[in-house]
């Protein structure tokens, strides 16, 4: 599935988002891009799961 996080801009920001989605499910993988805000992740967590986490750590995003 993918997002996209319009306050994703650094890798900083990328690191918070792939330890929230992390949260969820350890072994997830996430392709986190700054210069396009876009987020690729291969899970076992549901998209719903994984936009609440992101929101809650203050990354809100939409399905891209």
């Amino acid at each position: 599935m993918q997002f996209h996080i319009e306050n994703m801009t650094c890798g900083g920001c990328a690191r918070h988002v792939t330890q929230a989605i992390r949260t969820l499910d350890p072994n997830a993988q996430v392709e986190a891009d700054t210069v396009t805000q876009k987020v690729t992740v291969d899970t076992t967590a549901t998209r719903e799961e994984v936009e609440k986490v992101l929101a809650a750590d203050g990354y809100p995003a939409k399905a891209a």
